[in-house]
């Protein structure tokens, strides 16, 4: 299967499935139902064909593989080129995945504009996956911007009451942070003359270049992940997109930040990463802390799930910053995991908020008496996000917080405090909804889930409990290409004035990561 182009077809046989979709003509109900068999069959289609890449990945291998490469612009020296690692292995297929749970789940919930919200969404896939596949930083910028005009279209035509303003500010904000990246890759393309990503990553730019080109992308990926005090939009945006959008939000979205640390500014900057990284810590510790208090106190189920999201992803980034294998492995460990927890929750929300059009706490109660199937699956989803012993939510957040108690026992210290806080804010979001006496009339009425329903979670569940009991599937593919990461930048952190002198060897973090 070398010949065969994956990666390309992958990324753009979404696009062609929306092409399909807009041809569709009808009355409204065919072609709604149309739409939606073609949506869906595109991405089952999309989401085999990149199980493949995963079937024939070589583990051993640290570089990109499946690379394809055309001319472009060519006397500019920018070239379509494509291609994975083990870091990126694993957001292509969290992306495909999300979006045939995203067409399932949502096939009785959408009724208005049914074809142009598929056509929506597969959009979204292309775009997604580009982003994880692009090897040339003009081809990775097209798709990084890209996304944004399906999500603010998402949001802003079948979003809630407030969907027009959390549109515009949800746009606003990713969008000046992208045009600072705009502006770091222009200077990157100016100063080594190339766009070509494997280059750029050993070009070894001049350590003073590298903090304002540092700060730049900071800027763009921070907004991205978010981090706090850049994390304003995000509540307002998960609480006015409808279920589908949130489910791609924060499953996929929100890791654009974490991936661009990991793609970019580590291995480009490694000065100004190592200079920068006691910046991140103390960002990400009081987003961890801070976000999870705002959480107790929400009374909108979507906003306290959109708080948490802010908590985790602060997990995340300490983990891209912490200079061994352990430490980052269980960065895109825990960035998987909340993709595929997060994803659940939020359709968790929407389950009952399509029967009763409400997301506030204190509007339910006691819905284990009459939908037992929703509770339990709610349950799992709960423990997974507080992060029980046998979930994935465990070994993500357990390999970062060991890996940065190597590196520095504050950090540590903070981030496991995200573990007691986040226990806190959903048993007490879980207890509200699901448990005590179902007293309010409107709520005997509820029915269970739904058969599309359940099959939308059964992937996710799967996911969680493997990824919890037997995370070695996940962390051997990466294993080659983090430690070649760790190999490049631990330099960087050892020499750097700011950080503890440690011994920073990826082989031990690395072999403690697969067992």
């Amino acid at each position: 299967m070398g010949d065969w182009p994956l990666l390309s077809l992958v990324t753009f046989l979404p696009l062609v499935g929306a092409g399909f979709i807009f041809f569709i003509r009808g009355d409204e109900e065919t072609v709604a139902r149309n739409a939606r068999g073609v949506a869906l069959w595109t991405s089952l289609v999309t989401f085999i064909l990149s199980l493949m890449i995963w079937a024939n990945f070589d583990y051993a291998q640290a570089g990109f593989q499946f690379v394809e490469r055309a001319d472009w612009f060519e006397g500019l020296g920018i070239s379509y080129r494509m291609g994975i690692d083990g870091i990126s292995l694993w957001f292509v297929l969290l992306s495909t995945l999300l979006t045939v749970v995203v067409v399932i789940g949502s096939w009785f919930s959408v009724h208005v504009r049914v074809k142009e919200f598929m056509i929506a969404f597969l959009v979204m896939d292309t775009l997604m996956v580009g982003v994880f596949c692009a090897l040339d930083l003009v081809l990775f910028y097209i798709f990084f911007e890209g996304i944004l005009i399906p999500m603010y279209l998402i949001i802003g035509i079948w979003g809630g009451k407030r969907r027009i303003y959390a549109s515009f500010k949800f746009f606003l904000y990713t969008l000046l942070g992208s045009l600072l990246f705009l502006i770091a890759v222009v200077t990157m393309y100016v100063q080594a003359g190339t766009t070509d990503i494997p280059s750029l990553m050993v070009y070894g730019f001049d350590p003073t270049l590298q903090k304002w080109l540092w700060i730049a992308m900071f800027a763009s990926f921070a907004v991205k992940v978010p981090m706090w005090p850049f994390h304003t939009w995000l509540p307002d945006a998960h609480v006015e997109a409808p279920t589908a959008g949130s489910v791609l939000l924060a499953g996929v979205l929100l890791k654009l930040g974490g991936y661009g640390f990991l793609r970019f500014s580590l291995p480009m900057l490694p000065d100004a990463s190592a200079y920068f990284a006691p910046l991140i810590y103390t960002l990400s510790a009081v987003a961890v802390v801070y976000t999870s208090l705002v959480a107790l106190v929400q009374s909108d189920m979507k906003k306290l799930i959109a708080y948490s999201s802010i908590a985790h992803m602060g997990i995340v980034t300490i983990g891209c910053f912490t200079p061994n294998s352990l430490g980052i492995q269980g960065s895109i460990v825990q960035m998987l995991s909340h993709g595929v927890v997060s994803a659940a929750l939020f359709m968790c929300v929407g389950v009952v908020y399509d029967r009763l059009h409400t997301r506030d706490i204190d509007a339910y109660g006691g819905l284990a008496q009459n939908m037992p199937f929703y509770a339990l699956i709610f349950l799992f989803f709960t423990f997974a996000a507080v992060g029980v012993p046998g979930t994935s939510g465990f070994v993500g957040e357990l390999m970062v917080i060991v890996g940065i108690f190597q590196f520095n026992q504050w950090v540590s210290f903070f981030a496991a405090t995200g573990l007691i806080l986040g226990a806190a804010y959903m048993l007490w979001l879980y207890r509200r909804v699901v448990f005590g006496a179902l007293t309010k009339e409107n709520l005997k009425a509820l029915k269970d889930v739904r058969l599309n329903e359940v099959v939308a979670f059964a992937p996710l569940i799967i996911l969680a409990v493997v990824m919890g009991i037997y995370p070695s599937i996940f962390t051997a593919p990466m294993n080659a290409s983090v430690d070649a990461l760790v190999s490049h930048v631990s330099t960087a952190f050892e020499q750097a004035p700011n950080a503890p002198h440690l011994a920073l060897g990826a082989s031990a973090p690395a072999s403690l990561a697969a067992r």
